[in-house]
This record gives structure tokens, sequence and C-alpha cells, in this order.
């Protein structure tokens, strides 16, 4: 009995508020959808996300006297505008230049099996020749499977061509809709919410304008360190800088560890190119450049209100969330983890004195 008294007391304590359970249900419904119907309805769900990022644009532009659909058309054009560059004019270069890099492993694991011949040459004692020999074959092996995995993954995608392309179709039509029936849809969802809604207004207000802010600024992180570092590598001459770049982008979804794990493969094909060189000295030194701008000026700059969350917490949360919904769950894991903050610190708490026990 007095295990059954300390569960109703809990239960007493935090889920006595209507809205508490109604969260939890919320929360509950809409992580079972993304688990089992993600797939399904991603365009709509990506849709839905990208329409509460620019929803402040269009607010804004309404701002302006502008028409709100004139305002929504605008913003749909500039992000067709922006998805239409990705498609045409980005992609077809890094894939190119992922295909050379293939093409290039066999010389590349030659030029470093001479590179240990050479030790093995000069520390005997060191790198035996023996040991030097399984390492080349061994990275022969690697490099031949890695090869071969690329062009399986290649022609595994094949058949998902028209998905992608219904993918690309559908996205901007859910965006423009749920722009422009904002209210509709938000006048349907109030009649599923309790009358009184103080705790999800609290959440909302806190969590609505900071996860939009934090979104998108590192939207606009990605694609500045991206640009800047693949302007940076092609006039420094390293092959591969749009692949890189594209990398070095992208590592900055994963706090503290995404720019530690790129400077391998940036290293790594600056080395194999130029050689303990001065050169090569040059591209690592405006890489560390790149990197300590990024973290002591530019996200200073973008996320000035960030929500303050403890780095381990961070960690936690890019590996759960990423181990959940992979590369969108180390996108969002940082708004997630808000989230999650922000509903621990609006949660109803009734004193444990006054709560009773349920009958």
């Amino acid at each position: 009995m007095k295990f059954v008294e300390v569960i109703s007391g809990w239960i007493n304590r935090y889920f006595s508020n209507e809205e508490a359970i109604f969260l939890v249900i919320s929360i509950v419904a809409g992580l079972l959808v993304v688990v089992f119907l993600g797939t399904v309805l991603a365009p709509v769900l990506t849709g839905l996300a990208f329409a509460f990022l620019l929803e402040g644009t269009v607010a804004r532009l309404a701002g302006w006297r502008i028409p709100r659909l004139l305002a929504i058309c605008l913003v749909e054009v500039l992000f067709l505008g922006v998805l239409i560059a990705l498609v045409v004019g980005i992609l077809p270069v890094v894939w190119a230049q992922l295909g050379d890099l293939v093409n290039a492993l066999p010389g590349a694991i030659e030029g470093l099996r001479d590179f240990a011949t050479e030790l093995s040459r000069r520390y005997p004692d060191v790198f035996s020749e023996t040991a030097v020999d399984d390492w080349s074959a061994t990275l022969n092996q690697q490099a031949t499977e890695l090869g071969a995995a690329v062009v399986q993954g290649v022609l595994g995608q094949l058949p998902n061509v028209l998905g992608v392309l219904i993918f690309l179709i559908l996205t901007p039509i859910a965006l423009f809709f749920f722009l422009k029936d904002k209210d509709l849809l938000f006048r349907g969802l109030k009649v599923l919410l309790p009358r009184r809604r103080r705790l999800l207004g609290r959440i909302g207000a806190d969590m609505g304008v900071q996860i939009a802010n934090y979104v998108r600024g590192k939207l606009i992180e990605i694609v500045i360190v991206a640009v800047v570092t693949y302007i940076t590598l092609s006039l420094l001459g390293l092959n591969y800088a749009a692949l890189l770049a594209l990398l070095v982008g992208l590592s900055v979804l994963v706090p503290y560890v995404g720019a530690a794990v790129v400077t391998i493969p940036v290293a790594a094909v600056g080395l194999l190119q130029f050689g303990w060189t001065v050169d090569f000295l040059i591209v690592m030194a405006a890489y560390a450049i790149i990197q300590a701008l990024d973290g002591n000026v530019l996200v200073p700059l973008l996320f000035s209100k960030a929500v303050n969350l403890h780095p381990i917490s961070i960690i936690l949360a890019v590996l759960a969330f990423g181990g959940i919904w992979g590369v969108w769950g180390v996108f969002f894991a940082i708004p997630l983890a808000t989230l999650i903050k922000a509903i621990y610190n609006a949660w109803p708490n009734v004193p444990a004195e006054s709560a009773e026990p349920i009958a």
C-alpha cells in the first residue's frame, strides 16, 4: 500500500492539471506520428518546419504594408529559388567531386604506401617492412570496399528518384498552404485544446521565437561557413573544395564534435596533395582561422539570445535524437532539448504536502 500511495501522490503532484495531461498525450502522439509515419509524411512535416521558420519573414513583409498573400508568394519564390539552386547548381558539383575522390583513392593509397615505405627505410626499428606491407594490404582492401559501397549506394538510390521528386514538389506546396491558411489551421487546433492554456501558452511563448531563431541562425551559419570555406580552399588550390566545404558547413550541426571530426578529411586531402610543405600548413592555418571566426564571432552574433544549455545536455541531445531520427535528429537536437527544458521549467508542480492520493 505504501508503494501505491507514493505513486498516487506523484501522479497528483505532477499530473493534477488537465493541461499537463493534454501535453503528455500531445507529445506521445507527436512522437508516434514521427516514428511510424515520418517517412510517409516527410513532405508535409518538412513544409510545416519551413513554414514555422519563414513565418517571421512573412510577418515582417506584412509589417511593411505588403499584402500577406503577396508576401507569402515572395517568400515561396525565394524558397523555390534556393531549392533549385541547391539541386541544380551545388549538388552536381559536390557529386562530381565525390566521384573524382573515389577514382583518386588508388593513387592516394599508392602515395601513402610510398610514404610508409620511406618511413620503414629511415626508421626500420619503428616501422618494419612486414608491418608496412600488412598495413598497405589492409588499406587497399578498405579502399576497394569503400568504392564498391559508394557505387552500390548510388545504384540503390536510383529507384527512389521518383520519391525524391515527389518530396521536392510537395514540400513547397505544403509550405504555401501552411503559410496561407495559418489562422484557419490555428482555429481548428484551438478546438482541441483545453480552455485553460496557461501552461501551453507559457511553453509556446518561451519556445516559439527561440526555436525559430535558432534553426534560422543555424541555416545561416551553415551557408556562411560552407561558402567561406569553399572560397578559401579554392583560392588555395585544394582539391575537392566543394565537397570539403559541404562537410565543414554541415559539421556545425554537431557542437564540439563536428569541427574536430571534419578536420580529418581536410587534413588528409591537404597532406596527400601538398605533402609536408608550406602549402599544407597554409591550408590548415586557413581552416583553423575559419573555425575560430565561426566559434568566436559568427556563433555569438547569430545566437546571442540562444537558450543556455549545459554542454553535456547538448551532447546527450545530439546522440539521442540523432540515433532516433538521423540527420534531422542531429539538426533539431538543440531545439528539442530546449523544448524539453522549457516543459520541465513550466510543468505544474503541486507541493508535496498539499497533494492528496488518488482515491
